[in-house]
């Protein structure tokens, strides 16, 4: 999937996406040490913005740095599903960052804390082994175990590692015969990584939802449940000083907005790499408080 496809996908789900109103008209800058005046914290997303896949995006660890020796609080928002807070951090730390764990939210870790108990199948990566389940819940690996299609009481998806358009189907047809909770842990579409966009568990979802009618439970950006629990962590620090940094429209700008804070949209190493980016605002209608080119 390309840049253009990934932004009609967004736009074509756009109406299960919260609402948000935007500034009439975007600042720029270089880099984030442009908008230190505008704002006192940044909740940050990842991919995009501090890495793609494994590789750190060039001078975003000393940015990083930067903001805490301007006394800017931070806070990392991720999407990426596939790994405990705990592997978070270490990920980061091998990066090279030095984020905290009270500094790192998940969307693994809010659809967790949501979760009802019950046995839950899981889209996840081989070695996810659900060690941060909350009390009562028990997880299995859905790829692994087929039996799981038809006792689950419900399901989560948290990693499009390992999955293929068969399993789609497989789940659609399970859901169809016996209708069940299906919790998307990874609402993105796509993700950045070094050399392409790879399909992420929000895809999976859309259609499935498409498919047989139901509505998916969705935790992560652009959802209210993610950023209420990152803006937790900046207790104290009014929401008109506080910057979402991201690189898409659709998950970072616009739940930004909808939750009430600031936006940056990082141009250079994410979803619109190599790409004039008016053209997608002027589509979506969705405006970012400031446009930078790197993080």
């Amino acid at each position: 999937m390309n840049t253009e496809q990934a932004f009609a996908q967004y736009e074509n789900v756009r109406a299960s996406f919260p609402s948000a109103s935007f500034p009439a008209a975007s600042k720029t800058g270089r880099d984030l040490s442009d908008t230190v005046d505008d704002f006192d914290a940044y909740i940050l997303d990842a991919f995009g913005v501090l890495n793609r896949g494994e590789t750190p995006i060039d001078g975003a660890v000393e940015r990083i740095a930067e903001l805490r020796a301007k006394g800017k609080r931070l806070v990392l928002l991720t999407n990426a599903a596939s790994y405990t807070r705990e592997k978070v951090l270490a990920k980061y730390h091998r990066l090279g960052f030095d984020f905290t764990a009270e500094e790192v939210v998940s969307s693994r870790d809010v659809a967790f804390a949501a979760l009802p108990p019950g046995y839950w199948a899981a889209a996840a990566t081989e070695a996810d082994d659900f060690s941060d389940a909350p009390e009562g819940v028990r997880l299995g690996q859905l790829l692994d175990d087929a039996s799981l299609y038809d006792t689950a009481s419900g399901f989560i998806l948290l990693s499009s590692e390992r999955w293929e358009e068969a399993d789609t189907d497989r789940l659609i047809a399970a859901l169809k015969d016996n209708p069940r909770p299906l919790v998307v842990a990874n609402p993105d579409l796509v993700a950045p990584r070094e050399h392409d966009l790879s399909i992420e568990p929000g895809t999976f979802a859309h259609r499935i939802a498409a498919e047989t009618g139901m509505t998916p439970e969705f935790y992560g950006k652009p959802f209210g449940n993610a950023f209420e629990t990152a803006l937790a962590r900046l207790n104290g620090i009014d929401r008109s000083r506080i910057a979402m940094v991201g690189d898409t429209l659709h998950t970072d700008v616009l739940g930004g907005a909808a939750a009430g804070i600031g936006s940056i949209l990082i141009t250079d190493h994410g979803l619109f790499s190599g790409y004039d980016v008016t053209p997608f605002i002027e589509a979506s209608g969705i405006r970012p408080s400031w446009i930078v080119s790197t993080t």
